[in-house]
């Protein structure tokens, strides 16, 4: 053994060498044997067998997919209008709201001068003061943001500032808890208090002349009547007396005639043109007078200046930015204020946009998030203008914690939109299973046996009507045949 051992030793190398023969011998015989060229590999190989897939049953939806930006709506800029106000500089009375205040219809935004701003609903800005006798489309706005809030303004379809819509500001400004403002005409309740005073002045002068007509045109009373009836008596009996003695007859007569004379001109109607025209002249004073009324109410009536309301569309509204403090002189914007929720604006192809539905149900996902997923509704869809393509999706999501809404602020998100969805669990194929036959049918292609059989294996047709396509698959419902859960549809070979 010791003498083996010195002959390996002393010729390593060359025994080295004379294994790797051996090995590359073995191997050689080997790879002849058992490795075939292509084409005896093509030779021996079985025929490919039929390329199928299960046909599966479940609930079938077709999405639209899209990216959108989560922020809240578009900032704008508040700026009242002060340049009817009165009294003195524009100065801000009252700490304006803090950064995060949510302004919601009746809200005072802001108090100028000790005037309240209040905050209603509405799209055109206020321009100018809206008071009795005004018409036009911001006051059919302002009647119908009251109307909506719960006040009384008559009819709300009519533009006109009317006796409702006046107390329907009113009862606004009690609802705020500030007084109506004062009126732009100086002692304009003094006014309404001497024009009340005038009214029954004038009605005292109408009852005064009714009474002096009345007694102008009232015949003798009956004591009158009854003396003037006595002396006519008493004429006749002295001139009957004058007959029979033949004296004194003549005068006899005329004393009669003149008795006679008295009572018809006591019983005849009186001239009362008179007393007449100053009835009817004491009738126009009080026409007058109520009218001056009229005029010193309407006058006197609440009216809502521009510089104390702020319409804004989309309430309610989050205030993003204070750029006034209490003290300073309102010369520019106010503060900044943007939508009071999340919302997301998105973009999506013009096939995808046709597809999207106001009301649908959206679903997205927090970049970089754990998967969890968030509801949301499409709130609008609008078609590109212009030469643009790209319709605007916006999606108003579910409330958010606050947590979430700070993770959610400023980021690009996925969002998924299903626009088909059937209805409940039913059967599908891949599309590549469906064929039209001979007569424009849809069919597919069901295997009976084992589909590695290839041209060997049994199939037969099952007439179908689609449905839904969505994910490269298609809903089917067999139409003449049978077809289940599991079977496997023939979609190649």
């Amino acid at each position: 053994m010791s003498g083996w051992g010195r002959v390996l030793r002393g010729n390593r190398t060359l025994w080295i060498v004379a294994a790797s023969a051996v090995v590359c011998l073995v191997a050689g015989l080997l790879v002849g044997r058992f490795v075939l060229t292509p084409e005896d590999a093509s030779a021996d190989a079985p025929d490919p067998g039929l390329v199928t897939a299960p046909v599966e049953f479940g609930e079938l939806t077709n999405d639209v997919t899209l990216r959108a930006d989560v922020g809240y709506a578009d900032a704008v800029d508040v700026k009242i209008d002060t340049s009817g106000l009165s009294g003195g500089a524009a100065v801000v009375t009252m700490a304006p709201p803090a950064v995060g205040t949510v302004l919601n219809p009746l809200s005072v935004a802001l108090e100028v001068a000790d005037r309240p701003v209040i905050v209603l609903p509405g799209e055109l800005p206020a321009y100018r003061t809206m008071k009795f006798g005004a018409s036009g489309q911001d006051v059919l706005q302002l009647k119908q943001a009251l109307a909506g809030l719960g006040f009384g303004v008559g009819d709300v379809k009519s533009n006109l500032y009317d006796q409702a819509t006046a107390e329907a500001v009113g009862a606004l400004y009690a609802k705020a808890g500030y007084p109506v403002p004062e009126s732009e005409e100086e002692g304009a309740e003094d006014a309404v208090a001497e024009a009340e005073k005038a009214v029954r002045t004038a009605n005292d002068g109408v009852t005064s002349a009714e009474e002096a007509l009345a007694e102008a045109g009232a015949g003798p009373g009956r004591s009158e009547l009854l003396d003037l009836d006595v002396n006519v008596a008493a004429a006749e009996a002295g001139l009957a007396e004058a007959k029979k003695t033949g004296e004194g007859v003549q005068q006899a007569e005329w004393d009669l005639q003149k008795a006679r004379v008295a009572r018809e001109e006591a019983l005849a109607p009186k001239n009362t043109s008179a007393e007449q025209a100053a009835l009817a002249s004491a009738k126009e004073d009080v026409t007058a007078a109520e009218k001056d009324l009229e005029e010193a109410r309407q006058n006197a009536l609440p009216f809502l200046p521009a510089s104390e309301v702020l319409f804004l569309t989309e309430l309610p509204r989050r205030v993003d930015e204070v750029k006034v403090k209490r003290g300073a002189v309102l010369t520019d914007a106010a503060m900044t204020i943007s939508g009071a929720t999340i919302r997301l604006t998105g973009a999506a192809a013009e096939a995808d946009g046709a597809l999207i539905k106001k009301g649908s149900e959206a679903t997205f996902e927090l970049t970089g998030g754990d998967g969890t997923e968030f509801h949301a509704v499409i709130a609008a869809v609008a078609k590109g203008e212009g030469e643009s393509s790209r319709w605007t999706v916006i999606l108003e999501p579910d409330p958010l914690k606050p947590e979430q809404i700070e993770a959610l602020k400023g980021q690009n998100v996925r969002v998924k939109v299903p626009v088909g969805k059937t209805e409940g669990e039913v059967l599908s194929v891949p599309l590549a299973a469906v064929t039209a036959g001979p007569g424009g049918e849809s069919r597919v292609e069901v295997v009976d046996s084992d589909p590695r059989e290839g041209d060997e294996a049994k199939t037969h047709v099952v007439v179908v009507e689609t449905g839904l396509a969505a994910k490269g698959a298609v809903e089917v419902t067999p139409v003449e045949g049978e077809l289940d859960k599991g079977d496997l549809v023939v979609i190649g070979e």
